[in-house]
């Protein structure tokens, strides 16, 4: 099991170190924020209006560094800020018309270029491997949730 952990370990950081080339293969155009900043419109499509630490929370990120790329997306016109019905004093993020057509076009970049990546696979391994693919999230997402060394720390 220890080979196969570490043989895993080595994979995972291939996959991260081919990230960045491979978000430079994504064909959006430019949408008008950095590609850090564009992630964070997918939650925010997905679970609506929110502010901008419970934002931070489910990216497990700083919200210093999540405020930064909030401002990217008002900026550009991808979100808006909104009064939080709850409390009048806070507000939080929603997605905008442009925010929602960044979004569509992000999506079907990524699934263009995954499905040139997996061109040459059965569809029956690219369900199995979804299926473990987030298996393995979760069991990692569990462990960062609970594991108070896991705190987001600002990259420097």
């Amino acid at each position: 099991m220890e080979q196969d952990t570490t043989r895993l370990a080595d994979e995972i950081v291939r996959f991260i170190r081919m990230g960045t080339r491979f978000r430079g293969m994504l064909k959006t155009g430019d949408l008008g924020a950095e590609f850090s900043a564009l992630m964070l419109l997918l939650p925010l499509r997905s679970l609506g209006p929110m502010r901008v630490t419970d934002l931070a929370e489910i990216k497990q990120a700083d919200p210093s560094t999540i405020s930064r790329q909030v401002a990217q997306l008002v900026k550009a016109g991808l979100a808006r800020r909104e009064a939080d019905p709850e409390d009048g004093r806070a507000s939080r993020l929603a997605v905008t018309a442009s925010g929602e057509d960044a979004c569509r076009r992000l999506d079907q970049a990524r699934i263009e270029l995954l499905g040139r990546a997996l061109a040459d696979w059965p569809a029956d391994r690219i369900a199995a491997f979804t299926v473990l693919f987030e298996e393995f999230n979760n069991s990692v997402e569990a462990l960062v949730r609970t594991d108070p060394a896991a705190a987001p720390r600002e990259i420097v």
